[in-house]
């Protein structure tokens, strides 16, 4: 009786240990185990730790990756820090918040960002004055506890990208003394590319829950602003285009163009122009991806949609802001739609994919290379393709949500006590057309469906409870989508 007893113990003592351990465990070790015990151990876990085990399961390297990556133009400094520490040491009072597309004052950096802190949602706007900008900075980056960090798309797509010691990494942007010496090692920058002046960009931090006079913030995000002509004027991107003969790429990853809105419309037009000629010299069969970011202006947006941008790139990463802001501006499917109320619906988010996709990809009658695009929300993320063209997806966007939450926590992997899952358990996969009604299996954590020609993969992402740093995760997310996505030959 007492051998029973103690193998019982020994087996529930076993039992417990794997499912502590259970996510880090590899898949040739949970094969050796019986489908019984399999099943208990799955059923005992959490649902984090299951989908962080099924995701490791499925992230696999491409069997045709990356070796050279080309990666402009926009780069600064980041000066990281509290919001409400910032403006209070400002000597600004919590009032009401006001939507600006261009900052003029300190008033209306105060409303703006009590605009965004209610709604939870990240921005990024222009500073027009530069002497008051200079003052603010200078406060900000002497505040007791800012940080400094590589800062701008491409920068950080390119230092992301640069962690892994196989590929090498060539950074176009307005790169100065103390960015540079921030920069990974494995990051290639032209002569060209260097100035003896940093570009500074300041980022307002707050956390979920956090408290302004009368707003509180419903989640973790930041506000970013900055007065920065360089790359508002997109002044490296000549160079970047030259230096690729050079360097031969086999990706090139291209950001900044939201940098322009604090331009006037004569300058943003003529620049627009002059981007899309540059672009078109890149040749046909290097794959090039463009990050999107915060934008107000819907003409400027509209601009680089129908302006020939879209169709040069192959690739395009963008958030739920942008999403909606792009379907506004080109009066897409659900351009009525105002905001979002909490979590993107799935659907929609799906149906302005897929209206992107048809509209302004590739088809066999429209000159256009658009066959991808990477949507990331705080909650999900989607990858939708042209079929033919891209591979090992469902790596990519597991390894974009993997990113997210490590990142947020500031950790190496995802550890499972620090972050919970936010993503709806049930959702549609169209709100406009017939669509499916799809449940969430924690144990295959990717789903797929496919519409007309072109292939979606969701999958949820583990939320951080308490995000240590939010800059940088879109591109973070992008920049290891990129990684593990294969471009076919064409």
């Amino acid at each position: 009786m007492w051998r029973r007893a103690l193998c019982v113990g020994l087996l529930a003592l076993a039992l417990g240990y794997l499912c502590m351990l259970g996510p880090q465990l590899p898949p040739s070790a949970l094969q050796l185990l019986p489908a019984s015990l399999l099943g208990g151990l799955r059923r005992a876990r959490s649902l984090e730790s299951r989908m962080v085990a099924a995701w490791q399961a499925a992230i696999v390297r491409p069997a045709r990756g990356w070796a050279r990556v080309a990666v402009g133009v926009n780069a600064c400094v980041d000066v990281v820090l509290s919001g409400v520490k910032l403006l209070e040491a400002l000597g600004l009072e919590p009032g009401d918040g006001k939507n600006h597309a261009v900052l003029t004052s300190r008033q209306d950096l105060k409303e703006a960002f009590a605009h965004f802190m209610e709604k939870g949602a990240a921005a990024e706007r222009f500073f027009s004055d530069a002497e008051s900008f200079h003052h603010i900075a200078r406060t900000a980056s002497e505040y007791p506890g800012a940080q400094l960090y590589v800062g701008g798309n491409a920068a950080l797509i390119g230092q992301k990208l640069a962690a892994n010691p196989d590929l090498k990494i060539l950074l176009c942007g307005p790169v100065g003394p103390k960015l540079h010496k921030l920069l990974d090692d494995n990051v290639v920058v032209p002569p060209e590319s260097m100035q003896e002046r940093d570009e500074f960009h300041l980022i307002l931090e707050y956390q979920a829950g956090e408290e302004w006079g009368q707003v509180k913030a419903p989640n973790a995000n930041r506000f970013i602003f900055s007065h920065d002509l360089s790359n508002g004027a997109l002044n490296m991107l000549e160079v970047f285009v030259s230096s690729l003969d050079e360097f031969q790429p086999d990706l090139v990853v291209l950001s900044g163009l939201h940098m322009m809105e604090g331009q006037s419309k004569e300058m943003r037009h003529r620049r627009l122009m002059e981007a899309v000629a540059s672009i078109s010299d890149i040749p046909t069969d290097i794959p090039i991806h463009l990050e999107l970011a915060s934008m107000t202006d819907q003409d400027f947006m509209s601009n680089i949609v129908h302006q020939q941008v879209f169709p040069l790139v192959n690739s395009i990463g963008l958030n739920e802001q942008e999403l909606l802001f792009l379907t506004q501006s080109a009066s897409g499917p659900h351009a009525s739609l105002a905001s979002w109320n909490g979590i993107p619906d799935v659907g929609v988010v799906s149906d302005i994919l897929f209206w992107v996709l048809k509209e302004h990809g590739k088809t066999t009658d429209r000159a256009s290379d658009l066959t991808r695009i990477h949507f990331h929300t705080l909650a999900y993320h989607i990858l939708a393709t042209v079929d033919g063209f891209w591979g090992n997806q469902v790596a990519a966007v597991a390894a974009g949500a993997r990113a997210a939450g490590a990142q947020a926590c500031a950790t190496e992997t995802i550890d499972t006590s620090k972050v919970f899952l936010k993503a709806p358990l049930e959702f549609v996969t169209s709100q406009i057309e017939a669509s499916s009604k799809i449940s969430l299996n924690p144990d295959e954590p990717v789903v797929h469906w496919h519409r007309e020609g072109i292939s979606f993969h969701f999958t949820p992402v583990l939320v951080c409870k308490d995000p240590v740093r939010t800059v940088g995760l879109g591109d973070a997310i992008s920049a290891e989508g990129l990684l593990y996505s294969e471009a076919y030959p064409q």
